[in-house]
């Protein structure tokens, strides 16, 4: 299964260890599925995770934020944009999302599903929360 992780899911996951986002990250690490992830997205992430209230809000350092992303950077699968279908979406951060998605044929998993709409079905593509993504990924 492709998946594309909206960058919230990734804050979530590293800001608790008990959620869905956390055992996602887990199964992606594990190779569960494809987790794919085009280079404005993964420098959202980057950007994202480096911001010092994030930093103060769970601990981690720069150093292990560096050492994170370059882990996703050898796991994930390189999405290249042919195709943009700007503007589908009021926040440019989730276009990046869905322009993954599009281009890797992949399901959206993010917590704001409503920020996405009926966008992700008008091409045919999922969206799921992070618990839906790993049900799916569990079966």
């Amino acid at each position: 299964m492709k998946l594309v992780l909206d960058t919230n899911v990734l804050v979530a996951g590293l800001r608790s260890k008990t959620g869905a986002s956390n055992a996602l990250l887990i199964a992606g690490f594990r190779g569960r599925y494809q987790w794919c992830c085009s280079i404005p997205l993964f420098y959202e992430y980057e950007d994202v995770l480096n911001r010092a209230e994030f930093l103060l809000d769970t601990g981690l350092t720069r150093q292990d934020v560096a050492m994170f992303v370059e882990d996703i950077a050898a796991i994930v699968v390189p999405v290249e944009i042919d195709f943009q279908w700007r503007p589908q979406l009021h926040d440019p951060g989730d276009e990046m999302v869905l322009e993954a998605a599009i281009n890797c044929n992949g399901a959206i998993v993010t917590h704001n599903l409503r920020d996405f709409g009926t966008a992700p079905a008008r091409f045919g593509l999922e969206l799921l929360s992070p618990a839906d993504a790993l049900q799916r990924i569990k079966t």
